[in-house]
């Protein structure tokens, strides 16, 4: 078969080192680079990626020095003992034909450690702990201790290594003059303010020698106030390059920026363009990052010629094998990230161990495996949602033969609600995913097919998968049942007619969703330069950080959000995406609601009370005025066949909504199913 990405699998050469294609799986912390007793499953991770084709894997980042720990007692490489730890990783990555670079890393002030050291005494505004001022005398070590690391790492058996220069790390804080205040030779000017990473450079290639693959991940848009200009960006690649710097790969934004850079509501390719730019300025290779997760989209990219190389972190997470359905031509077959965040960078910033919403076993290669059966079964699945599509793909991959029953006329669950959602659209990947998957793998579906426990004990099958999900909560208020009440379901499945102004009952994040599909048309997702100017990227390439003021589009109707709980609404939303979930409802000039009694529905509206400001006082009320109320105070499940199967002596598991109908969660959903495929031996 004719390669259909051409270029995507063309070799890179980056000084010596030779990379098979130009798929470079970027780096991310997992968790298991911090703990000696998480080795092996480390590199069995890395060793899956490397066997799915990957032209490069970097690690999640490696301290330097201990000051420069992201954790207490983190990941680091400073001493031979730790080179034959790492020494196992390089190893399984070889034995699957890969390439991997470490990335080193010195945390600053974004360290979570009590003793940090960083360009000034400034505290982050999202960790915690207050850092040491660095003198000179400290600045100095951590370049002798960078160019120390990065021999350690030749040792180890790396191919190359990465500075990790961007998103608001130690290096990044030297850059700008947000965080660089000082008034030495390591401050002030730009000249001097880029002194410690083109020094970094030096020590480096003066440790490691000419033919080491050194790479810089370089933050091309800090997106915050006083970042770089581009003059400024344009101006340290060139000295990095005349340093021995053999490519730079693209970083975008601070932890602290109020741009979202990651989630799914950004534009695939959102910031290709900033490397793009650098062509004109350096000739080594260029590696473009942030939310490319598609082949196609990095063929297209690559036919650019501007840029050599693609970075995805996340889409190696979802799916190890990306490169090679790439290059077979199976790109119909790739578990595309939908930039959810849910289990792996909200893991990451909670401390949690790092894996995958929509590939549970990442990170988890060797304790959750689903190689094939001893002896094949007959299953059911009922229910074709988020668990049910994974409980029954997994299965049929090990062997199983797979009936899937589905009530609806379509496979999707919850998912193809959520992909109507403004800035979700990405979802519907999965539900291709796993249309195409149950094609490949053989699973019987059947459509329109409420089977019944009577029916499933007849056709007498091993084991039912019992993945019924839930239905929409209606709570007890006077009126729930006016025509102007909606489920969350219906109003967004269009099965009712939604006016111009509407209160949403519940602000979980169903209730953020619903209002985010509420205040815009059904015009298509924003293109890149729309997105930019609703969050604030501005054109104009001399203005510190790129980021300007914010100009979102007006929104199509009045909504208010409503909850029973007092304080701020979303603080149970994710770490990652919360925020701007947050941010979208204000600039869309949603009226929060705390603190509410739903007293009863009618013609005039939704009435609320509230409790007295002054203890004694009479409760305060107010009407709103609204065409139409949705409903998003939570689900049910739906568990009807639960109890004559387990009567009638049927082997049945119980997954997703139906075993638990807490606030939706797709993570626990597509895991479970991954974990009772795995069972059915």
């Amino acid at each position: 078969m004719t390669n259909p990405y051409p270029k995507l699998f063309e070799p890179l050469t980056i000084n010596k080192t030779v990379l098979r294609n130009r798929i470079i799986m970027g780096s991310m912390h997992t968790g298991l680079e911090d703990r000696i007793w998480d080795t092996d499953k480390l590199a069995a991770y890395y060793a899956e990626r490397a066997r799915g084709g990957a032209g490069l894997i970097i690690t999640g980042g490696i301290a330097p020095t201990r000051a420069g720990l992201l954790l207490p007692f983190g990941s680091k490489l400073t001493n031979k003992i730790d080179v034959i730890r790492h020494r196992r990783l390089t190893s399984a990555v070889h034995r699957e034909g890969g390439k991997i670079a470490m990335q080193v890393l010195y945390a600053g002030r974004y360290g979570y450690t009590p003793l940090k050291f960083s360009v000034s005494w400034e505290k982050s505004p999202v960790h915690p702990f207050q850092p040491i001022k660095m003198n000179d005398a400290l600045i100095r070590h951590a370049i002798w201790s960078y160019g120390r690391c990065a021999k350690l790492a030749k040792d180890a058996g790396y191919d190359g290594i990465e500075i990790m220069g961007g998103e608001g790390y130690l290096l990044n804080t030297f850059l700008c003059k947000r965080t660089n205040n000082r008034t030495d030779k390591w401050g002030g000017n730009t000249e001097n303010r880029q002194r410690i990473v083109v020094e970094i450079a030096k020590e480096i290639r003066k440790k490691t020698g000419p033919d080491f693959m050194v790479i810089m991940r370089q933050s091309i848009a800090d997106l915050v106030k006083d970042g770089q200009t581009w003059d400024e960006i344009a101006s340290l690649a060139r000295k990095l390059e005349a340093a021995g710097v053999d490519a730079i790969n693209t970083d975008i934004g601070w932890h602290e920026a109020q741009v979202p850079t990651i989630v799914t509501s950004v534009p695939r390719g959102a910031f290709v363009t900033y490397t793009e730019r650098l062509r004109e300025e350096v000739s080594i290779p260029l590696i473009a990052s942030n939310r490319i997760n598609t082949p196609e989209l990095g063929e297209e990219i690559l036919e650019g010629g501007r840029v050599d190389a693609i970075s995805m972190a996340r889409p190696l997470l979802a799916d190890p094998e990306f490169a090679n359905k790439a290059r077979a031509g199976r790109g119909d077959e790739i578990n595309t990230c939908i930039a959810c965040n849910q289990a792996c960078l909200d893991h990451a910033f909670v401390g949690k161990k790092v894996s995958c919403l929509l590939n549970p076993r990442a990170g988890r290669e060797t304790t959750l495996t689903l190689g094939p059966t001893r002896k094949a079964k007959r299953v059911a699945v009922v229910g074709a949602g988020p668990a049910g599509l994974s409980a029954a793909v997994a299965a049929a991959q090990r062997g199983h033969t797979v009936h899937l029953f589905e009530a609806g006329e379509q496979i999707g669950g919850q998912f193809s609600i959520a992909a109507r959602i403004p800035g979700k659209e990405e979802f519907s990947e999965t539900i291709r995913y796993y249309k195409r998957q149950l094609e490949v793998t053989r699973v019987q579906v059947h459509l329109n097919t409420r089977i019944t426990a009577d029916e499933l004990i007849e056709q007498k099958f091993d084991d039912v998968v019992v993945a019924t999900g839930v239905t929409p909560r209606m709570p007890n208020i006077p009126g729930i049942d006016h025509p102007k009440v909606l489920s969350y379901a219906d109003a967004v499945l269009g099965r009712g007619e939604i006016g111009k102004t509407v209160a949403v009952i519940g602000a979980g994040g169903i209730g953020f969703d619903v209002s985010e599909f509420l205040t815009v048309d059904d015009s298509p997702a924003l293109n890149i330069k729309e997105w930019n100017e609703e969050w604030g990227i501005t054109d104009d390439l001399t203005v510190p950080g790129f980021v300007g003021r914010p100009r979102p589009t007006p929104a199509t109707r009045k909504v208010y959000l409503v909850q029973r709980k007092p304080g701020r609404q979303g603080k149970t939303l994710g770490k990652t995406s919360g925020w701007v979930h947050r941010a979208t409802v204000k600039m869309k000039g949603v009226e929060q609601i705390s603190g509410a009694t739903y007293d009863k529905v009618d013609d005039a509206g939704l009435h609320l009370s509230f409790d007295p400001k002054e203890e004694g006082g009479e409760r305060i009320t107010r009407i709103l005025d609204v065409d139409t109320i949705v409903v998003c105070a939570g689900q049910e499940s739906v568990r009807d066949l639960i109890d004559p199967l387990t009567v009638g002596g049927v082997n049945t598991h119980v997954i997703g909504g139906a075993d638990v109908a807490a606030e939706l969660d797709a993570k626990r959903a597509i895991r479970q199913g991954t974990e009772v495929a795995a069972s059915i031996v």
